[in-house]
């Protein structure tokens, strides 16, 4: 879809609910748009693209975890914004990633329409796969708009959701020392 077809559509939706000559709303359906496109800009990459390289040789097979990465992403179900932080831990096997690119892998993957389920998943796996780690492990704890501004209107829940892979799910003690560096209360 074109941005003027996106724009269009924004000006659709807001005649359905309010005046869209009104000076507030003027410019509104360009701006919605522009957002729009920024929100799911993850469909225009891929993790490949994102890493461009940063594969680095180590002897290092101790596990590496980042854990607070923020993320933004937008709810299939409703298009409401589900907001929330990542950890994310592997076990180098000959070699590291770039630490910035983990940021960005997660980037990706959240600027997508997605439920937050399947956000997890893509993102341990593609992980995976670029690193070729022993385990890779991936929580991530969000609060959702679509259960907190309309439904059930529940505003301290919180979502966890994990994708623990190789050692991680073969191994308690590997996800036990995991879950101890990130201090995750129940």
């Amino acid at each position: 879809m074109s941005a003027n077809e996106l724009e269009s559509a924004f000006l659709k939706i807001i005649a359905k609910v309010d005046e869209p000559d009104r000076p507030g709303l003027l410019d509104t359906p360009k701006r919605a748009a522009k957002a729009f496109e920024f929100l799911t800009n993850g469909y225009q990459k891929t993790p490949e693209e994102v890493v461009n390289g940063a594969l680095f040789p180590s002897d290092n097979s101790e596990m590496v975890v980042v854990r607070d990465v923020e993320l933004y992403s937008m709810c299939e179900h409703h298009l409401l914004p589900f907001i929330g932080k990542c950890h994310v831990a592997y076990l180098p096997s000959g070699k590291v990633i770039g630490l910035s690119k983990i940021a960005r892998i997660v980037d990706v993957f959240a600027r997508r329409l997605q439920i937050q389920e399947n956000l997890t998943t893509q993102i341990a796996n593609a992980i995976q796969e670029l690193t070729d780690a022993e385990g890779v492990a991936v929580i991530i704890e969000a609060k959702h708009l679509c259960m907190m501004m309309r439904g059930v209107e529940k505003q301290n829940s919180m979502m966890q959701t994990s994708a623990m892979l190789g050692a991680f799910r073969e191994n308690l003690a590997t996800r036990n020392e995991f879950l101890s560096l990130l201090a995750i209360k129940s």
